[in-house]
């Protein structure tokens, strides 16, 4: 028996089955969710007497029953119930009665699953947040504890000039801040309550959502009931679109290290248990963590592109298809969370190799120090770097850099502005409640 089912009229299985599809996995997921709106909703219509005292009482209690089994990971999804949402609801009726059936007045489907999903992401948000403040710390310390190794930096693939180990580590953290505000984004869009609008169209009853608000710790509300019902699907592209921007810091950092751990780049190298070998060459000691992560980043990266074609043309008021973001959104959330604990476990463990400039294919990486040491000896830009670069040309440049490097190089690899990063880090992390 459906919640929506007024006889004994059953539906097909074929259609049932597909249009439930893996709802049900992931449904699970969202149970405390579900219990934490229908609480607020439950002590609202207490307070505007459609539930009385004691009946609110009675359903608080089998609410902690529920909370119970949910966090003991004892509750399930009985055969025939169709989603999260009415296995709480029957439970709420076999336990209390009358008021487990008085619970879904002023309330649809839309807007209970709507708050669900956004109390999801809220939570979901910060438990992110936490991951990425805490590879953000790594990296900034690896930084502080290299920045002043050096290691040629390039450009179009193509040795370019000197860079140092500090400043490509910090590189990545500075990028996590830009992922945080764009994290942040996406929890505030989260932290807006759309319980009340019922389908869409609100209710007549004497509502108030101002109480649901302040009880579910949402910032503010969604005012427009239509809004509210279409926030079904943004919500979920906007977290993704966080999530993917994140994803590509993953990436560029993972790339990196595969080129890096390279027998021809030799930059940095990682010990045998974080390598894999191979079946048949016995040397091999393989970066497979992060050739995995560049791959489970780039299907994280898709992620706001699948939302907003499943989206695309939908018309306003409710549609089945938005049941369909739960299945793409919710696994990539914890493939993400999973990419940011290795990376956290695994970095602190990399070994950096401090003597790379000594190779001779890096004898011209200086080459800029050279035209800017002439330039500062009063020789014009354009006659200093003709000067350097027919020196190359004809094989005879020369630049001893640990000799020049406090008046050269010096800037750009000491001056890390880690600091500064540390505060717009936390400047970001004080704005989330």
């Amino acid at each position: 028996m459906k919640l929506w089912q007024k006889d004994n009229i059953t539906t097909s299985k074929l259609v049932e089955t597909f249009t439930v599809g893996n709802d049900l996995l992931f449904d699970v997921q969202l149970a405390k969710y579900d219990v934490m709106g229908s609480i607020a909703h439950a002590k609202m219509l207490q307070s505007i007497n459609v539930l009385t005292t004691s009946e609110l009482e009675e359903l608080l209690v089998a609410f902690d029953k529920i909370n119970n089994s949910i966090h003991a990971n004892s509750f399930k999804l009985e055969n025939g119930v169709e989603d999260v949402h009415s296995q709480i609801e029957f439970m709420l009726t076999s336990m209390v009665g009358d008021a487990g059936k008085k619970i879904h007045t002023a309330r649809s489907r839309n807007d209970q699953v709507a708050t669900a999903i956004k109390l999801f992401c809220k939570y979901e948000i910060k438990s992110l947040l936490t991951q990425v403040n805490h590879l953000f710390e790594v990296l900034i310390a690896l930084s502080n504890q290299y920045k002043k190794v050096l290691m040629p930096g390039y450009t179009h693939t193509q040795i370019a000039m000197p860079s140092s180990f500090g400043l490509w580590f910090a590189s990545f953290a500075e990028s996590l801040v830009d992922d945080l505000q764009v994290l942040f984004a996406a929890y505030k869009i989260a932290n807006k309550n759309p319980l009340g609008s019922g389908a869409g169209y609100g209710s007549s009853f004497n509502i108030n959502r101002s109480l649901t608000t302040a009880l579910m710790e949402f910032e503010s509300l969604n005012y427009n009931s239509i809004y509210a019902q279409a926030t079904r699907g943004k919500t979920e592209k906007t977290f993704a679109i966080a999530l993917a921007t994140i994803a590509s810091t993953l990436n560029k950092l993972s790339s990196d290290v595969c080129l890096f751990v390279n027998q021809n780049y030799n930059f940095i190298s990682f010990p045998n248990s974080i390598t894999t070998g191979s079946s048949i060459m016995p040397h091999k000691k393989n970066p497979d963590v992060f050739e995995l992560i560049r791959s489970k980043t780039n299907i994280i990266q898709a992620l706001p592109n699948t939302l907003t074609l499943m989206l695309s043309n939908l018309t306003t008021g409710y549609h089945r298809d938005v049941q369909l973001t739960k299945e793409v959104l919710f696994p990539q959330i914890q493939e993400l969370q999973n990419c940011l604990q290795i990376l956290i476990e695994v970095l602190p463990q990399a070994l950096v190799n401090e003597n790379i400039l000594q190779d001779k294919k890096y004898q011209y990486i200086f080459s800029v120090e050279a035209v800017n040491n002439l330039v500062n000896q009063g020789i014009p830009f354009r006659d200093a770097y003709k000067e350097i670069g027919e020196q190359i040309e004809a094989g005879v440049f020369n630049f001893d850099y640990k000799n020049n490097l406090h008046h050269t190089h010096e800037g750009s690899i000491g001056n890390l502005c880690n600091e500064e990063i540390v505060k717009m880090k936390n400047d970001i992390l004080s704005q989330f409640v």
